[in-house]
């Protein structure tokens, strides 16, 4: 028969430890979640106040916090309000253009860098990495030069190929690091089943870059919608996007904040849901990018 185990002091110790450290690791990740998300629980009820609430303030100095009447007619004044509709399809537009151009290099640069055996491959990969030492503000001068003596200005290409320009280094650093875990024998093999490099990069290597596509799209996503500087020199009129059409919303003397908030809302959400899609990609390409074999 065999002896039973005793009580072991230490291993209940471990536990006990082990336990609270669970603990304390969900309050301070609850804690964070609530930093995180309270901006957009305020900008939300922010939107659905009127200005006299909203320039009312407690003891502290901070707003009211949520709205004692729901304006839901701040949505309908924001999407009424200098073409807001015109310049969000604007941003629709270039941003997924931008995505589709910024992806498919990416992934055939970094398919032709790591997976094809050539003189200059490390050079270029190089050269494409110093894309990321270059900030998109010093810039400015020389591509709107070249935009208006290539009469591009106030076009959707004069925000597509900067973007796009701008967008493809950290895409391919983000291609590099994924494709590199993909095992050459798979390419072997489908040039013994008579495959040629462009069947081989769609029908196998592309389905494998799920992860890495939707973290490069994510990546994208947020530097275009979110961008100001080029949007604000390179468009007007109808041609605006949203952060350069956000303006229009403040009057010279007076401002409807509850209207400017609805406006906000609208264009935070869309980042927002894309990246609720997406989540569960990106982390499987940290995790990839991370383990090796």
């Amino acid at each position: 028969m065999a002896k039973q185990k005793g009580f072991n002091p230490a291993d209940y110790q471990v536990r006990k430890t082990n336990k609270a450290m669970a603990v304390f690791t969900w309050i301070v990740l609850v804690i964070w979640a609530i930093f995180n998300l309270y901006p957009l629980y305020w900008m939300f009820s922010f939107s659905l106040k009127d200005n006299q609430q909203i320039l009312h303030t407690n003891k502290f100095g901070i707003p009211d916090g949520w709205p004692s009447k729901w304006r839901w007619k701040n949505y309908a004044e924001a999407t009424d309000t200098g073409d807001f509709v015109r310049m969000f399809t604007n941003s629709i537009v270039i941003t997924l253009a931008t995505i589709v151009i910024t992806v498919l290099a990416a992934m055939m640069a970094s398919y032709a860098i790591t997976r094809i055996r050539w003189r200059f491959s490390e050079t270029m990969n190089k050269i494409f990495m110093l894309g990321i030492t270059i900030p998109i503000q010093a810039s400015l001068i020389p591509v709107y030069l070249v935009l208006s003596e290539a009469k591009m200005l106030n076009t959707y290409i004069a925000l597509i190929i900067p973007y796009s320009a701008f967008s493809l280094a950290m895409a391919l650093l983000i291609c590099n690091g994924f494709m590199t875990q993909i095992p050459k024998e798979l390419d072997e093999a489908a040039y013994i089943d008579g495959c040629g490099r462009g069947r081989v990069f769609f029908q196998v290597i592309l389905p494998l870059m799920k992860p890495a596509v939707a973290t490069c799209g994510i990546y994208t996503f947020l530097q275009c919608w979110n961008e100001l500087m080029f949007s604000q020199t390179f468009m007007n009129g109808d041609m605006m996007t949203l952060p350069a059409g956000m303006q229009q919303l403040f009057g010279s003397h007076t401002t409807d904040w509850g209207t400017i908030g609805a406006a906000l809302s609208i264009a935070t959400f869309p980042t927002v849901i894309a990246y609720i899609m997406f989540s569960r990609r990106i982390q499987d390409s940290f995790i990839a990018g991370a383990v090796k074999g």
